[in-house]
């Protein structure tokens, strides 16, 4: 136990402090920081100025409408009268002293329109708020000319009363469904990530003795089976400081963007602090359970080979099997119910996520959720002994091409190697 300890703390160490660990996590966390907060550092840099747009009113009495509906709307748009031609409108635009104008004429029917030109036409918020107020300007003149009211203008735009009502006691809210769908989909996405960057770095690392010819070695004095377990677990403790270092800074980015904005910062906005306690539970018992089961696939593929350059190769079958777990698992967001993605839950490679998934929208029985905790359990165990033989012969093979068939020579090299060991 001793020797699993030493190769775990080693892999830890070793990871922690090298440079692309201190790096990724110094800029993912300052990206954080920076994108929950662009709002604010925008206004910083003189985000915040107001955009003068110039309109050249055709109609003769559109404009102060088209103002008094732009003050609701948003305070950095000045919509201003613009009495000179149409190339002086444009010649101010490229000079920079307007950043559109706006021509407002009426058709054949005498219905209002619009023609908004600028040097570009990416600004899509600046032009949807204008549209917006021309729509709502040709509604109430169209009302008034078949005599409504306001009040009967109002009552014709004014949204349906539609009430939702679940008839199971256990079905969730629509509060508490979108608070779990978000919940779900940051778990997912991180599950991937771990996967793809952790599940690499296992293989990498083995890899990497064997090119070295260190692990003739290491096997002398640790045994193959305590050296993957370790680094597996070494590893999964890098991800696992890594992910919490990561939640660390976003927590504190958006707890700070909070404060910058003096407003309800997107934790308090969607309750997320009020997830249920068991939800998240099942969301760490299966993120963990579903990492050792691909870190066992990828410490096993990487005693398969003898170079890192063939890291990638020998990847690509359990990076598809990962990619088809998540797109499943984003098809399941919208359809939970599904007995396609029910069915797959209970599939080993797809259950971490599909599981959680179900876990998270529906409300399942008990038995179900231990079920596919036990699917999955088992077929970790199944991995680390089938893994644990295969690393026991493939640290051992140099020389060969990529491929899945030196899964079976490295088991029976593993045979050998234990015989010679025990002396049978």
């Amino acid at each position: 136990m001793s020797k699993f300890f030493t190769v775990m703390m080693h892999t830890y160490r070793s990871k922690i402090k090298s440079k692309p660990f201190l790096i990724t996590t110094i800029i993912t966390i300052a990206l954080l920081f920076v994108v929950t907060n662009m709002n604010e550092i925008t206004k910083m840099f003189g985000g915040d100025e107001v955009s003068k747009v110039g309109v050249i009113d055709r109609t003769g009495n559109t404009l102060p409408a088209l103002q008094a509906q732009l003050n609701q709307t948003r305070d950095d748009l000045k919509a201003e009268a613009f009495t000179k031609s149409e190339n002086e409108a444009e010649k101010a635009v490229l000079n920079g002293r307007l950043d559109g104008f706006l021509i407002l004429d009426k058709d054949a029917s005498g219905i209002i329109t619009g023609t908004y030109k600028a040097e570009d036409v990416t600004q899509q918020s600046l032009i949807t708020d204008i549209e917006m107020a021309l729509q709502q300007i040709k509604n109430k003149s169209a009302a008034e000319s078949i005599g409504l009211n306001p009040e009967q203008l109002a009552a014709i735009y004014s949204p349906v009363t539609f009430d939702k009502e679940s008839l199971s006691d256990t079905a969730k809210s629509e509060e508490e469904a979108a608070q779990v769908y978000i919940l779900v989909y940051v778990v997912l996405f991180f599950m991937y990530m771990a996967v793809m960057m952790y599940g690499s770095m296992i293989a990498v690392e083995v890899a990497t003795e064997k090119s070295s010819r260190v692990m003739e070695i290491l096997i002398s004095s640790v045994s193959p089976v305590t050296q993957m377990f370790g680094k597996i677990f070494g590893i999964v403790l890098v991800a696992l400081t890594q992910l919490v270092l990561f939640v660390t800074g976003g927590f504190a980015a958006v707890k700070l963007n909070g404060q910058l904005s003096k407003s309800e910062s997107i934790i308090q906005e969607l309750k997320l602090n009020e997830i249920p306690i068991p939800l998240i539970v099942y969301a760490l018992v299966f993120f963990i359970l579903g990492f050792f089961l691909y870190a066992t696939l990828f410490a096993m593929m990487g005693s398969l080979i003898s170079r890192v350059e063939e890291v990638n190769n020998l990847m690509t079958p359990v990076v598809i099997v990962i990619v088809a777990a998540f797109m499943i698992a984003m098809y399941g967001r919208e359809n939970p119910e599904s007995a396609f993605v029910a069915g797959a839950s209970y599939f080993p490679l797809f259950t971490p996520m599909l599981m959680l998934l179900r876990v998270g929208m529906l409300s399942l029985p008990v038995w179900e959720v231990a079920l596919g905790i036990g699917v999955l359990v088992a077929a970790i165990v199944l991995f680390a002994v089938i893994g644990a033989r295969v690393y026991r012969g493939g640290v051992l093979m140099y020389g060969n091409a990529p491929s899945l068939k030196l899964i079976k020579q490295a088991l029976l090299l593993s045979k050998e190697e234990k015989k010679n060991t025990t002396g049978v």
